[in-house]
């Protein structure tokens, strides 16, 4: 009786280790994310979460989280994308030369840039996909010959200042039409409403999986799933709302991640990504078209790079030779940080940004705490070390 005591209470420890080990799996970055931010938030002596330095935050790093879900795509099918930052330049390069020299509207500017940033990708998906030349040497290819392009058309000399109306992608703010005196009601509003979707849609998802028989997790960590959420939102929207309300470039990386959860989770061309980065081979058995599905994500590559360009060209008023320079590896970063799998097929959205937040809180909180450019690099240099450690730990792990 005692021999059974003491196994049944072995294998409950083992239990609560696993579920511990499973739960820090999933949510190591959010967990690694959370711890970040009190961190700073106590070195900084408060500094940190003031609502214009988590403003700045967003704005500073914006033209990142973009790249980060673009590169995710491209992460997926195992491949890496090294001249994101090159079509950045050459894009703002683009507008600067369409916008500010030739005074075309911004709402032709715009989808103008998308289109050439997205025959860029066109261009690079083609070597790729259909003559087989590794990603790497292609858009290694494509880092120099952007960059030089990029010399080209600004001639070594930023063009600025750029149209008020395009200024505002990256610094504007969206209106409060209902109008409040010390906080902006209408972000409130809309955070509240957020909130109360995703708290739906957590109960949906874990209604539709009960109802098909998965696994579900019990009623109270779902509460606590839905109450942590719901104070997250609120607690960020608020923070918004007591300085000038939402950034109109975190209404846009909204509707890029939304976009990007339902591409990858929802419909047959994400599933078919997952497919082809995880074994190319039974991919193509089972019928996908892997160069097509190839083709396209380095299309769509281009176009977030373009998006990308034009965002960073908007916040710093000019177009500048420099500009995107080694944004492809904080891209990168952003997405092995996230969970995404070096191998292909692993990875999500919201990996992705949160890594893209890490990194960016990262930067923001030794900024503020005085530490030097030079070690900022060296300590992100060795997180992606670690990530990518973490990765090939984890898989051991699940094979063993």
């Amino acid at each position: 009786m005692e021999n059974t005591d003491k196994l049944t209470q072995e294998k409950k420890g083992i239990s609560l280790k696993d579920k511990a080990m499973d739960i820090f799996s999933r949510y190591s970055m959010v967990i690694i994310l959370v711890v970040l931010l009190i961190a700073f938030q106590v070195m900084t002596d408060g500094i940190f979460w003031r609502p214009l330095n988590i403003t700045n935050l967003v704005l500073q790093n914006s033209h990142i989280l973009v790249l980060a879900a673009g590169m995710l795509l491209v992460v997926l099918l195992g491949h890496v994308d090294l001249s994101v930052g090159s079509v950045m330049a050459f894009v703002g390069a683009i507008a600067g030369m369409l916008m500010v020299n030739n005074g075309l509207s911004p709402w032709l500017a715009v989808p103008l840039c998308l289109v050439i940033g997205a025959l860029i990708g066109a261009w690079q998906g083609f070597w790729v996909a259909y003559v087989g030349i590794p990603a790497f040497i292609v858009t290694l290819a494509g880092l120099l010959m952007f960059r030089g392009l990029t010399q080209v058309v600004l001639g070594g000399q930023s063009l600025a200042p750029f149209p008020s109306a395009f200024q505002k992608i990256s610094t504007g703010y969206l209106p409060d039409f209902i109008g409040g005196d010390h906080l902006h009601l209408l972000t409130m509003v809309l955070g509240i409403a957020i909130a109360a979707v995703l708290v739906i849609g957590q109960w949906r998802t874990r209604e539709r999986r009960k109802k098909n028989l998965f696994e579900v997790e019990s009623m109270n960590a779902f509460l606590f799933k839905a109450i942590f959420t719901g104070i997250v939102v609120i607690g960020v929207t608020y923070i918004f709302a007591a300085y000038q309300g939402y950034p109109v470039i975190l209404i846009i990386l909204g509707v890029i991640v939304a976009a990007y959860g339902f591409l990858t989770n929802k419909t047959v061309a994400g599933r078919q990504i997952y497919a082809t980065g995880g074994n190319r081979k039974a991919a193509e058995l089972s019928g996908i078209k892997t160069k097509k599905i190839t083709f396209w994500v380095f299309v769509n590559m281009g176009a977030m790079a373009a998006l990308a360009g034009l965002i960073l060209a908007a916040r710093l008023n000019a177009a500048t030779p420099q500009a995107g320079t080694s944004m492809e590896l904080d891209a990168m970063a952003a997405v092995y940080f996230g969970g995404a799998s070096t191998s292909g097929g692993i990875g999500t959205i919201m990996g992705a940004i949160v890594g893209g937040l890490v990194m960016g809180v990262l930067n923001n909180g030794m900024s503020i705490l005085g530490v030097g450019v030079d070690w900022q690099q060296a300590i992100k240099g060795l997180i992606l070390l670690l990530a990518v450690v973490l990765d090939i730990y984890n898989k051991k792990k699940k094979i063993s």
